[in-house]
């Protein structure tokens, strides 16, 4: 487990991470989410003491990382992939880990074939890809079969095949009864992998809750809707307050603000033919970006362009 308490890191004027307060339990998958400069990094090198926070703390497993005795039987970690001796093997390096913990050379070719660097351990570590490199990295955290594991962009360069095995892993890790905290930017792949999540921005906590209820929180009132009719569509809904009909293409539509049976009613009792009527679900991606809309650093924009999407008013439908 992993218990952060008023976890603040200040450098100079600038404040990374300000009062930072969760836990992270075991027995299941915790994604760590936040805009670039929210100080995620920050606080997982914190956590495994590669900096000291200026006001409050972080535990793992009960105790601070530098009390542990045997800290990779404690905890995993992978926070960069690039930090290996460049002259070394892979295997090499992995045994120079194990050595410092008394761990055997089983253990180092457990790990080399748990994450398939079998037919490379032999080459040196600076010629690897930057997927063999990750794959490096997760063995080194594996190294000490630990506890807790704690993995910043864990699939950063791997191909799918790869990804699924690391989405395999961890899950499968967490099931064992396991502490599992991951950061990653694939919002798609943290979906599958994830079931709590951790949000920060600015800093600052922004959310703290399972993957449900933040998707559920997130969740627009939104429905599809196909059909020929679209001005009638939008009569039949006229007058109802806080609805709104948008065009999509051709026959669709989007109708915000009411659900998929109030609009089977409305048209029903107009005789407005529906081809299909189908609530759309939130992302996460779409959640996320609602939920750090206002802690966004570094913010790019885009050149306006024409869209075939022409929102309109119930009073504004085509047919």
């Amino acid at each position: 487990m992993i218990e952060a308490i008023g976890l603040t890191k200040r450098y100079g004027d600038k404040t990374v991470v300000n009062n930072l307060s969760f836990t992270v339990r075991p027995g299941s998958v915790t994604g760590f989410l936040g805009p670039n400069g929210a100080g995620k990094s920050t606080t997982m090198r914190m956590i495994v003491g590669l900096d000291r926070p200026t006001a409050g703390g972080v535990t793992v497993n009960g105790a601070r990382y530098a009390q542990h005795r045997a800290p990779l039987g404690e905890v995993g970690a992978l926070l960069d992939a690039r930090a290996v001796h460049t002259g070394r093997s892979a295997r090499a390096h992995l045994l120079a880990q194990a050595t410092t913990h008394g761990i055997g050379r089983r253990r180092v070719e457990e790990v080399i074939a748990m994450t398939g660097l079998d037919s490379v351990a032999g080459k040196r570590a600076g010629k690897f890809s930057l997927g063999m490199g990750q794959r490096l990295g997760i063995a080194a955290a594996l190294l000490g079969d630990p506890q807790t594991l704690i993995l910043d962009e864990p699939v950063n360069g791997l191909d799918p095949e790869g990804v699924l095995w690391v989405r395999t892993l961890l899950r499968g890790l967490a099931a064992e009864g396991r502490t599992v905290f991951l950061s990653s930017h694939l919002m798609s792949e943290m979906a599958l992998t994830a079931d709590h999540l951790i949000v920060i921005g600015r800093g600052r906590l922004v959310a703290d809750a399972p993957m449900s209820e933040i998707l559920t929180r997130a969740q627009a009132s939104t429905v599809r809707v196909r059909t020929p009719m679209g001005a009638e569509l939008a009569a039949a809904l006229r007058g109802r307050p806080g609805i709104e009909l948008t065009h999509v293409d051709g026959t669709a539509y989007e109708v915000t603000g009411s659900t998929a049976e109030e609009i089977a009613e409305a048209a029903a009792a107009a005789r407005v033919v529906v081809h299909e009527l189908t609530p759309v679900q939130t992302s996460l991606e779409e959640a996320y970006m609602r939920l750090t809309a206002d802690d966004v650093e570094y913010r790019t924009t885009t050149p306006e362009r024409t869209s075939d999407r022409t929102p309109a008013r119930t009073t504004g439908a085509h047919s």
